[in-house]
């Protein structure tokens, strides 16, 4: 066997273990559920070819309607993840320095510590009417009775971007880390304000992270679950919710699966969108992550 071979025979094993990782448990599965997703059921253990799941939800406006709010809100809670992460990452790369970077890093990373369903209840349990928050209007007298402030759209992004903003801070410090301190300085020797050097140097040379960031931030949202529904209540309107009430609540595999393609349909395309409009290569955002 000559050294060529050998090359690639050892390169092969190497990724035998995330070869059969992808192929077993993201590949195989949804190939299964595309399948269930184009069958509907025409008698006992019978299915046949068709597209009723997909007709289904053009048809009925709660699933259309979900569909879009959760597209909607993902987008404002990307957006507002990103308006809190930039100057925060801006601080950690730029300006603290030796043991503070760190603690800034693990402040970053204390709340992941626990798990999403603790976090989550935090936020009720700061949120309820008989909460801490309540309690502290009451007390200050900016409240004369008790106030509820959870199952408000405004809860639920607050709940979205606070599980999410690790996930922004982390793809921005590594881009802004790369910015060489002198270009900044040569700007304001030649007369240019913050305005215009964040907007021409530091915005430009930080685009791979913002995508970066912004891809996985929306993603996150887009397939959340756990939040909108805790935060949200019953009138959470959340597109996960409907997924999961097909599989577990009626069981209708099929037209969960139509659910969930029409996510990864969502999702793929507005990643792709963003991508063409910020004029990222797929490439270099996957490295600045």
């Amino acid at each position: 066997m000559d050294v060529a071979a050998h090359r690639r025979w050892m390169l092969l094993f190497l990724l035998a273990p995330a070869l059969l990782w992808l192929g077993g448990l993201v590949v195989l599965p949804h190939v299964e559920l595309a399948l269930l997703s184009l069958q509907a059921r025409v008698g006992p253990g019978q299915y046949a070819a068709s597209l009723d799941q997909y007709r289904t939800f053009v048809d009925e406006p709660l699933y259309w309607n979900t569909f879009v709010r959760t597209a909607v809100m993902s987008v404002l809670a990307t957006l507002f993840t990103l308006l809190l992460a930039f100057p925060a990452a801006w601080y950690i790369a730029k300006v603290a320095q030796g043991r503070l970077k760190m603690v800034m890093l693990v402040l970053c990373l204390l709340p992941f510590w626990v798990s999403e369903m603790v976090r989550t209840l935090g936020w009720l349990i700061l949120l309820r009417e008989t909460g801490v928050v309540s309690g502290l209007l009451q007390a200050t007298g900016l409240a004369n009775q008790p106030v509820e402030l959870l199952y408000h759209d405004a809860t639920i992004l607050v709940g979205l971007v606070y599980a999410s903003l690790l996930f922004m801070v982390i793809p921005l410090v590594n881009s802004l880390e790369s910015l060489d301190d002198s270009l900044i300085e040569a700007a304001y020797d030649l007369g240019g304000s913050t305005a215009n050097i964040v907007r021409r140097i530091v915005i430009p040379h930080a685009a791979p992270g913002i995508a970066a960031g912004s891809i996985v931030v929306f993603m996150l949202c887009l397939g959340n679950y756990l939040t909108p529904t805790l935060l949200g209540g019953k009138d959470s309107l959340w597109f996960t919710e409907q997924i999961y009430t097909q599989f577990i609540t009626r069981f209708n595999w099929n037209q969960g699966a139509a659910f969930g393609f029409l996510l990864l349909f969502l999702s793929s395309l507005l990643v792709w969108a963003g991508l063409k409009l910020t004029g990222q290569r797929f490439g270099a955002v996957m490295k600045a992550s």
